[in-house]
């Protein structure tokens, strides 16, 4: 049983940073895809970042280009998503989640397990 624990997130202003990270248990990490997204009151979960098992490799969500940056380090069965210049359309539940076997990194439902969610709000 694969378990993704999310660090808390937080109250920044505009312009600020913060990091999220994520610890997985109960699989083999190192084989995942990993990935970032993000649900804000009244939308959907849509995708912002992920990363290949590797890290070699990692793709982005447009909004998020430059200002956010998805990382790991296998060893500690961990992923980051570092958030920079951040802005109030970034306020939303952010969440971790991993694939078994690739697919298309940007839909949400190709991913196996989920993170309980932590929340980011960025004020204006």
């Amino acid at each position: 049983q694969v378990q993704l624990d999310e660090s808390e997130g937080g109250l920044v202003q505009a312009g600020g940073s913060l990091r999220l990270s994520c610890v997985a248990s109960g699989g083999t990490f190192s084989s995942f895809f990993m990935g970032w997204f993000r649900q804000a009151p009244g939308k959907e979960r849509e995708f912002v970042a992920a990363i290949t098992p590797s890290g070699r490799s990692t793709y982005y969500t447009d909004s998020v280009k430059g200002r956010f940056t998805i990382s790991r380090d296998n060893a500690k069965n961990t992923v980051y998503l570092e958030m920079d210049s951040l802005e109030p359309e970034d306020t939303a539940v952010y969440y971790c989640a991993g694939q078994k076997y690739l697919g298309r990194y940007y839909l949400k439902e190709e991913y196996d397990y989920w993170g309980q969610g932590t929340q980011v709000t960025v004020s204006s």
